[in-house]
């Protein structure tokens, strides 16, 4: 993950759950890098072994898996997403 970006995610464009996470994220103010693996069959293998995870998306802080849109709102939920945040800001 490159240095200058602290929250990364593999997503595509029109899935739900990655349109949710994209709100979450932008509502809070997170500058955030967001790798569409639409058309890209390499940038969606590169996740899959990153993660162990074939889903979208999947969201990184810091060099902390996050998980999908679930995990991410779970963390909103608990206080914890702030933190986190924090931590790597």
């Amino acid at each position: 993950m490159p240095v200058d970006v602290a929250v990364l995610m593999y997503s595509t464009r029109f899935c739900p759950y990655c349109m949710r996470a994209r709100a979450l994220l932008d509502g809070k103010n997170v500058n955030y890098r967001d790798i569409g693996v639409d058309s890209h069959p390499e940038l969606r293998r590169e996740m899959m072994q990153k993660s162990c995870r074939r889903t979208v998306p999947q969201i990184w802080i810091g060099e902390r898996h996050i998980g999908g849109y679930d995990d991410l709102a779970r963390l909103e939920h608990s206080g914890e997403l702030d933190k986190l945040l924090k931590q790597v800001s």
